[in-house]
């Protein structure tokens, strides 16, 4: 990186740039994506014309609309505070992922390995959207940015679909992952890299040369550009690239105009600069998926050296705290990545669900043992897998575990305390647990609540016929 504001050299890339019709390919738009869905499916897309608040309207109406069981995609139109339409609550119903994908919920885990596992290189344009605006310099004022304020205790306005792209400085494979930021001064945010993944293994790379690491941070991409940037994947792979095989043709992307960092060509704004690994500056609390506010931060800076927007730019939000779509989008990828492995390992699987009200740190898993102590495997296998888990729950195949309900019927049925449990102490948790201890470390417990071999009962059923004849009933009154 030149800190004298010289040009930097991007490092060469496989795919060549061509010139772009700006009238094609517009399907890696979220405007076209919410155009397209709207007309297929406008029983699922809430428009709200009349005037809301910029200050948690649009959480309130989230939550007050998740408390009867409905989980639309919000456009609102008209929000004060802010000069943007606000597009919000996309990834709250897995059934609306699913779609993204071509499949059904029941499907969405193969669906998704199915095109993540078959990644397309970027393709890199000359301009598109994202280059109708370039603001450089002085004239940079992060408090025209639009931003919400989600919930009373956050500390401030936030961005809560920020993508950070960083590259390796020498082979260019990027990285995406999402990190909320609030505004720190006219030029500056103020972030926290709190999963301390691989972004924060490039930014150390950068510390050991005495240089800020630059960086770009997407707001607004489409929902599988989204989606994306959530994958695991190991150090030097790209979620670009993971992107392409979502929407199964490249990510088109264009070299933001300083340090030539590929942002997607749609997006809506992009803001270009340097994240310093020396300096530090307050963040926080804001309320995370636990569904407590926290505090828990890495304090990070995140000077902005450059703007890059559309002239009419959208707010794509996602909803905090422990919202549908703020868990789903965190979780889907990662599910489907597991869920893979584990059914490679144990075909007797059947199924597996992590449920929103376990947040992060809980799974079900349905099977049909086959052997005595396979329960035990499979706990075994996911708590190791999944470093965010802390509990398992695995039941009979029969047991529908999208419902809590179901899975508790188990527990308190087919449970045994003094022999079905499984508990591991000492491993790794993650930062944001309020329960976890001061550094960082959680135990993990495993609960068999399968049948066993010498299990006696009869499950109680209704048949078929009869369950047809009441739904018949039931739709003739109303």
């Amino acid at each position: 990186m030149n800190q004298g504001g010289a040009a930097f050299e991007a490092p060469p890339y496989r795919q060549q740039r061509r010139e772009q019709d700006m009238t094609q390919h517009h399907k890696q738009d979220v405007r076209s994506f919410l155009a397209d869905y709207r007309e297929r499916h406008s029983e699922d897309v809430i428009t709200i014309d009349r005037p809301v608040s910029d200050d948690q309207d649009a959480t309130a109406l989230i939550w007050n609309l998740a408390g009867r069981g409905q989980h639309p995609m919000l456009h609102l139109t008209n929000v004060n505070g802010i000069d943007s339409q606000v597009l919000c609550n996309i990834f709250a119903s897995r059934g609306r992922i699913a779609r993204l994908l071509g499949a059904t919920a029941e499907t969405l885990h193969e669906a998704y390995q199915a095109r993540a596992n078959r990644p397309f290189a970027q393709e890199l344009l000359d301009s598109g959207p994202i280059t109708e605006e370039i603001i450089s310099g002085d004239a940079v004022d992060l408090h025209t940015l639009p931003m919400l304020k989600h919930f009373e205790t956050d500390r401030a306005k936030y961005i809560t679909s920020g993508i950070i792209v960083g590259e390796h400085p020498e082979t260019g494979a990027g990285n995406l992952s999402y990190h909320r930021a609030m505004i720190h001064s006219k030029n500056s945010l103020a972030t926290s890299l709190h999963s301390r993944g691989h972004l924060w293994r490039l930014m150390n790379m950068a510390k050991e040369k005495g240089k800020p690491m630059p960086v770009a941070m997407v707001i607004g991409g489409h929902p599988l550009f989204m989606l994306a940037a959530s994958a695991r994947l190991a150090f030097g792979e790209d979620e670009r690239d993971v992107a392409g095989g979502l929407m199964r043709e490249p990510l088109q992307v264009v070299l933001t105009p300083k340090y030539g960092i590929r942002v997607p060509a749609h997006a809506e704004i992009v803001l270009e600069g340097v994240l310093d690994p020396e300096a530090h500056v307050e963040e926080g609390p804001f309320g995370e998926f636990t569904g407590y506010s926290s505090d828990r931060s890495t304090n990070n800076l995140f000077t902005v050296e450059t703007v890059m927007r559309r002239r009419d730019a959208i707010l794509v939000s996602v909803a905090g705290g422990n919202s549908a779509e703020h868990l789903n989008l965190g979780r889907v990828p990662r599910e489907a990545e597991v869920v893979e492995k584990l059914k490679a390992r144990f075909p007797s699987i059947t199924a597996v669900h992590y449920p929103s009200s376990g947040t992060h740190f809980h799974a079900y898993v349905a099977m049909n043992q086959m052997r005595e102590g396979e329960a035990r495997q499979v706990m075994l296998g996911l708590l190791g897998w999944d470093q965010y888990l802390k509990t398992v729950v695995v039941v009979d195949a029969d047991v529908d575990i999208i419902r809590d309900s179901e899975v508790l019927w188990a527990l308190a049925t087919h449970f045994q305390p003094h022999k079905d449990v499984v508990i591991i102490e000492g491993l790794p948790g993650n930062a944001l647990d309020p329960s976890a201890s001061g550094i960082g470390t959680t135990s993990r417990m495993g609960l068999d609540a399968t049948r066993g071999p010498n299990f006696h009962g009869v499950r109680a059923r209704i048949s078929d016929e009869a369950s047809a004849r009441a739904a018949a009933l039931l739709k003739s009154v109303g």
